[in-house]
């Protein structure tokens, strides 16, 4: 007989995550609701903390030297980024968890489904916290600091969906914390270009998560949960049109601004291209969006990953070419 496909409730599994996914797959079973937890399930969301992070090291690097360093830097930022997104989820599904229990999508998650206890999911927190916090001891001093800045709009962030019509606004500002964390470990500083790199990474965080907010928005409709893709509606296509030529002019002048200080010609050209490239993504992902369809929604959320992986691999080409 073939097997019967069993549904989330009755399997553990989150709706929304990733098919064949490593956690469902290989993770010993008690270890999976944690992990669900922290999204290991649906890793697109450590890609785009990441990424501004890499972002940071890449741009500094333009200017100081792309050196072994820099290397162990995007590594340590990495295994940060996996341990306080998942800090920062868990904190985000414990102070929802009576939201995530009215949204289809959401309440297969681990606190309203029963398979983490609030108390639990606190502890857990605690722990990904401290070993985000072993990695935090090992960057420079100004980096520390900079690190340390994010706590506040980490902790308010889940919170905003009650009281702001633009929670993805208060998320770009936390999530992208990592390019200014990533410049300063390697530059000690914060210059302008750094600025507008991170200004840059909040714009395409309101272009992807305004995507990802469509999945949902029935159900918020009926939670009374803001979000800008109720405030946008049917006009939504223009918003994000804004927010992507906001994405590319910051992270273009971000390049600029520290290119020139090369003094080469070829190095300053592929910089350029970087925000161009990113740009091209984003425009084919409006040619193929749908507001009405939260499958093709949560594929062109998930497809941010190759965008900002693009912008860094062209930061990373003018480095070595």
């Amino acid at each position: 007989m073939p097997e019967i496909d069993k549904q989330p409730e009755q399997t553990g599994r989150v709706a929304d995550a990733v098919d064949n996914n490593w956690v469902d797959r290989f993770a010993p079973q008690f270890t999976q609701p944690y992990l669900r937890l922290s999204r290991a399930d649906r890793p697109a969301g450590t890609w785009l903390l990441w990424i501004p992070a890499i972002w940071g090291v890449l741009l500094a690097s333009l200017r100081e030297g792309f050196t072994l360093d820099a290397v162990w830097l995007i590594i340590a930022l990495g295994i940060g980024s996996f341990v306080m997104r998942g800090a920062g989820c868990t904190w985000n599904d414990f102070a929802d968890r009576e939201f995530d229990a009215q949204v289809e999508r959401t309440k297969s998650r681990p606190i309203p489904s029963g398979q983490v206890t609030p108390k639990q999911a606190l502890v857990w927190m605690c722990v990904q916290a401290l070993v985000g916090l072993v990695v935090l001891v090992s960057l420079n001093t100004t980096a520390i600091l900079w690190a340390l800045g994010s706590v506040i709009p980490v902790m308010v962030y889940p919170f905003a969906k009650r009281f702001t019509w633009w929670p993805q606004l208060f998320l770009g500002v936390a999530f992208n914390w990592g390019a200014l964390v990533g410049y300063a470990a390697i530059a000690e500083t914060i210059r302008p270009e750094a600025v507008f790199m991170y200004v840059g990474a909040v714009f395409w965080t309101l272009f992807y998560d305004t995507i990802y907010a469509h999945q949902d928005i029935k159900d918020d409709e009926e939670a009374d949960i803001k979000s800008t893709a109720r405030l946008f509606g049917d006009k939504t296509p223009k918003w994000l049109r804004g927010f992507m030529v906001g994405t590319v002019s910051c992270l273009g002048i971000a390049v600029i601004l520290a290119a020139i200080s090369t003094g080469g010609i070829l190095t300053p050209i592929i910089a350029l291209a970087a925000p161009w490239v990113m740009g091209w993504h984003l425009t084919w992902q409006l040619t193929r969006l749908d507001i009405d369809n939260p499958e093709k929604c949560g594929q062109l959320f998930r497809s941010n990953r190759d965008a900002g992986l693009l912008f860094g691999l062209f930061l990373a080409g003018a480095l070595f070419l």
